[in-house]
């Protein structure tokens, strides 16, 4: 019995978690960024592509002409970092030239993070 009970609150952790629906949010959540960045491989607009940006150093994407302080500031976009950034970009990297005033909501911050990582 008690191992029935585990594995169910095992399966609602992992609903409530990371879920598909967190990815659908961030998809929408997406359509803010879409304006100046794309998801796909190589593909630039006004910001670089956001395609394998988890994990990516700050400033890498070739060809895509950076801010010095972008480049300068030695930062890998992981986790906790994206969600600085994406609470304040002008306040972790000033000097930045994204013009993004940044997110509020955590949750929000977190749903696009899964979808980008799922893009990656």
């Amino acid at each position: 019995m008690r191992t029935v009970v585990i594995a169910i609150a095992s399966s609602l952790l992992l609903v409530g978690g990371a879920s598909a629906q967190d990815v659908a949010n961030g998809e929408k959540l997406f359509r803010r960024c879409a304006q100046c960045h794309d998801i796909e491989k190589g593909v630039t607009k006004l910001g670089p592509t956001l395609k394998g940006v988890v994990g990516r150093p700050a400033g890498s994407v070739e060809g895509f002409k950076y801010s010095k302080k972008m480049q300068e500031s030695g930062l890998t976009w992981d986790e906790a970092t994206l969600t600085e950034f994406l609470h304040d970009p002008k306040k972790k990297v000033p000097g930045t030239r994204m013009i993004f005033p940044g997110m509020k909501d955590d949750a929000q911050i977190n749903d696009l993070i899964a979808y980008l990582q799922s893009k990656s």
